[in-house]
């Protein structure tokens, strides 16, 4: 007779071990089943437009900047203060342009500041120079390892931080910036992740800018086929950057929901924008835009002015008004490209078809 114990202890036969590999296998095929039941495009296959048609209804440009604008300014002393806390946290931790090589790169582009008040206007060019060197690292020392850590975490708190205030306001809640600064970031490993696969996406646009300095230099691009080829591979690869980072970007506000992990939130946000990935990115192309002529609109009057001021008044010359500016105008920067696109990812969710 079989002792019945025995049989209940008796170790898992070979046979047994074995059937957890097909297990394994039917749940990958059913997770690419879903996935290409979401997915109309298929490989080398014509997309019919029917398939691919998704409706989404949103304001017009101007429109939809204009709502941004006064949802931040219905809430300005959260995001105030959040745009001052971390322009402090920065300069204390990353810290900032130096004074002195800021009135080197002044000094060698412009003899006097003053003149655009006496109607020299070639003073705007040169303050535009200036921007650039300033924007490009002509003023910063190359940062330590410490520092870019910093700067890395900062902006991602920033990022965070703005991101819960407005799902916090959108929801009728009245809370404090301190609310967001303590509990927005939990999700920081999630959102680094993404953040890291949206720096891997923008590799073939990088690669096509290292493209066009080695050209520049051999002369490879002045004409001929030579350049033509070159012209049309340069655009092949940032197309496929801005095609990758159109639903990483919407990923970034999407990891931020509770429970969310990366993939899940990558996932998710590629089946928000399919059918409708043109439309989203020529939203966030305005968004570039609109920061770009910022900055322009911006930093050149206010470096204008500091070398007008100085000049008047030079015991103010070791006063780092650019330089404070830049790390200002970069903070804001980031908590209106959060608002923008949290924004525009309620605007989806609210238009969610499903591709016809």
């Amino acid at each position: 007779m079989v002792n019945k114990s025995s049989r209940a202890h008796k170790p898992k036969s070979q046979p047994d071990a074995v059937v957890a590999r097909p297990a394994r296998f039917e749940r990958l095929q059913s997770r690419m089943r879903g996935l290409l039941s979401r997915r109309p495009h298929r490989s080398l296959r014509l997309t019919r437009r029917r398939d691919y048609v998704r409706p989404l209804s949103l304001p017009g440009y101007w429109s939809f900047t204009s709502g941004v604008r006064q949802t931040l300014w219905q809430h300005k002393r959260l995001f105030i203060w959040a745009a001052a806390v971390y322009t402090l946290f920065t300069v204390l931790l990353v810290g900032m342009g130096s004074q002195e090589a800021y009135t080197q790169v002044s000094a060698s582009l412009r003899d006097a500041g003053n003149e655009i008040f006496e109607g020299n206007w070639g003073e705007l060019g040169q303050a535009s120079l200036l921007l650039v060197s300033s924007a490009t690292g002509a003023i910063t020392a190359a940062p330590s390892d410490v520092q870019q850590v910093y700067a890395t975490l900062l902006t991602l708190l920033l990022w965070l931080t703005t991101v819960w205030l407005l799902r916090a306001v959108l929801a009728g809640g009245r809370p404090r910036f301190r609310d967001g600064l303590y509990a927005a970031g939990s999700p920081i490993i999630a959102t680094a992740l993404v953040a890291l696969l949206l720096i891997v996406q923008l590799l073939p646009v990088a690669l096509a800018a290292f493209g066009y300095a080695a050209a520049s230099e051999t002369g490879l691009i002045d004409g001929g086929v030579e350049a033509m080829v070159f012209w049309i591979a340069a655009l092949l690869l940032t197309v496929l950057s801005l095609y990758w980072i159109t639903s990483t970007l919407i990923a970034l506000v999407v990891v931020t929901l509770p429970g969310m992990y990366p993939m899940q939130a990558i996932r998710t946000a590629g089946d928000m924008v399919i059918g409708r990935r043109l439309r989203i990115l020529l939203r966030l192309l305005w968004l570039g835009l609109t920061v770009a002529v910022t900055w322009i609109v911006t930093a050149i009057p206010i470096i204008i002015l500091d070398a007008w001021l100085k000049g008047v008044l030079p015991v103010l010359a070791w006063l780092p008004i650019v330089p404070m500016a830049l790390v200002a105008l970069g903070t804001v920067t980031v908590v209106w490209s959060a608002s923008y696109v949290y924004l525009l990812y309620r605007k989806v969710v609210d238009d969610d078809a499903a591709p016809a």
